[in-house]
């Protein structure tokens, strides 16, 4: 499959040919992905410009029924769907049908309910004045679409990401251009594939791809982009956000973590090495949210040593396509690299691989062990950088005051985590983390509560009615009654 790039509601031809998308598990080639030149991804852009008044006046009822429709489609191709997520992933069969394709139709479902957009405020009495006259104020806080979006998304999640940028951007009005991640492409066209076939309008998404940096920056600096919506690194949302301030585009940016769970003397220890170990190994830990910093406090560090590096090593490493694998590849073999590099610097660095460590002994795909790493300090590079891997640190501390200490010294602020049998506790310490979202006694996520991260954890927040908020410009209508 050669597939071709969305521009204007066309399938059109990529000017830089194509590459191939490799599938981690097996290393065969899954197809072959449009490399996009920087004048396709600008035209891109002027396709959702061009298209920006229609959609922005289209009833969000309209709006709405084109989403609810992208959704039953996508859950009626899911089988498909699911199998090239996979393939394009390295994803277990679980987590591509239910948290990528299955996440990323929900998304869609979510956002065709119309929530309003005007809010009215408490009318003003005004004395006269050198303004005017004395009278009554009447006011409307009014969001409007922001413009032109362009959504660039992360490889590890081609659906659920994705959709969670398009889906409230198309809700509120705007007009998006999507530039997937190179490694795995090809799931975004199926989602173009779906609006399309729901009836979206051309123009009012775009899709283009590429491995070049170029075409990628041609997207955030068009004249024709009004905001930029990015997940991924910190440093490249760095750059972007440079670009941005040139022109005053307005941001949304999801970037990396180094999530402190926080374990209390007096926790429930299978509650937390469930969570932690879970969270840790989900989708090979190329995860953002991923606790991988454990703080223990001295009572019980011993022993959660032992019992999350036992439960790492009953992990299943190998074929994601196996019902019992838990743990398959990374998304490539140059990840897998960096992986390694970071558990050998950990050795360096004076802390103890007490499992995993090694390269499982498979004959294909980007594979390694999950791994623990035990008497680490909070100044190690392997305790303070994003790894993207099945890698945890686990630190000691001594007391309350040193382990919020510890949490909050960190660059990153997106999730922590705090297990303790007093609720209460548990709930002041949440109260005093420098983070986005706090996790008490689970790792779990409410999907209408705001996510982001403080710090270089990123900026502004999505999910749920907030996603509403971030993609739209609030406006005041006020009158004279």
């Amino acid at each position: 499959m050669r597939q071709r790039l969305f521009v204007g509601g066309e399938w059109v031809e990529p000017d830089g040919g194509h590459y191939a998308v490799v599938d981690p598990a097996s290393e065969e080639t899954v197809g072959w992905a449009p490399e996009a030149s920087p004048e396709q991804a600008r035209a891109a852009c002027a396709a959702a410009r061009e298209a920006f008044e229609r959609w922005s006046r289209t009833p969000p009822e309209e709006r709405a029924a084109v989403l609810a429709r992208t959704a039953r489609i996508i859950h009626e191709r899911s089988a498909d769907l699911t199998a090239l997520a996979q393939a394009e992933t390295g994803a277990t069969t679980a987590t591509a049908r239910a948290m990528q394709v299955g996440v990323g139709a929900a998304r869609f479902r979510r956002y065709a309910r119309v929530e309003p957009a005007e809010r009215a405020l408490p009318p003003q009495i005004n004395e006269a004045g050198p303004m005017g006259r004395g009278g009554v104020l009447g006011a409307l806080a009014v969001r409007q679409p922001v413009g032109v979006v362009t959504c660039v998304t992360s490889y590890n999640n081609p659906w659920a990401n994705p959709a969670g940028k398009v889906a409230p951007a198309l809700a509120m009005g705007n007009t998006v251009v999507v530039k997937p991640a190179p490694q795995d492409p090809l799931s975004v066209y199926r989602m173009a594939e779906a609006l399309q076939a729901a009836g979206l309008p051309p123009g009012v998404v775009n899709v283009v791809s590429g491995r070049s940096v170029a075409v990628g920056e041609a997207t955030v600096a068009s004249p024709d982009v009004d905001m930029v919506s990015f997940t991924g690194s910190t440093a490249v949302g760095q750059h972007i956000a440079e670009v941005c301030g040139r022109t005053m585009k307005r941001q949304l940016m999801e970037l990396g973590g180094k999530g402190a769970a926080l374990v209390l003397d007096d926790a429930d220890l299978d509650s937390a090495v469930s969570g932690i170990g879970t969270t840790f190994s989900f989708y090979s830990g190329q995860i953002c949210t991923a606790p991988t910093r454990v703080l223990a406090q001295r009572g019980v560090y011993d022993r959660l040593v032992d019992r999350l590096a036992g439960y790492a090593r009953r992990l299943k490493v190998g074929d994601p396509r196996e019902r019992d694998t838990v743990v398959g590849p990374l998304i490539s073999a140059a990840h897998r690299d960096r992986v390694e590099s970071y558990v050998e610097l950990a050795r360096k660095e004076g802390a103890v691989v007490v499992t995993g460590g090694e390269r499982p002994p498979l004959e294909r795909g980007f594979h390694t062990a999950p791994t623990v790493l035990a008497d680490c300090a909070n100044t190690m590079r392997v305790a303070r950088e994003e790894i993207f891997g099945p890698v945890v640190a686990v630190i000691p501390f001594d007391d309350e005051e040193e382990g919020i200490a510890l949490a909050n010294d960190s660059d990153y602020g997106l999730i922590d985590y705090v297990w303790s049998a007093d609720t209460a506790r548990a709930f002041r310490i949440a109260r005093r983390l420098r983070a986005g979202g706090v996790g008490v006694n689970t790792v779990g996520r409410n999907m209408e509560a705001p996510f982001g991260g403080f710090k270089q954890s990123g900026v502004g927040r999505d999910v749920g009615s907030y996603a509403l908020h971030a993609y739209s410009e609030l406006q005041a209508i006020v009158w004279a009654g």
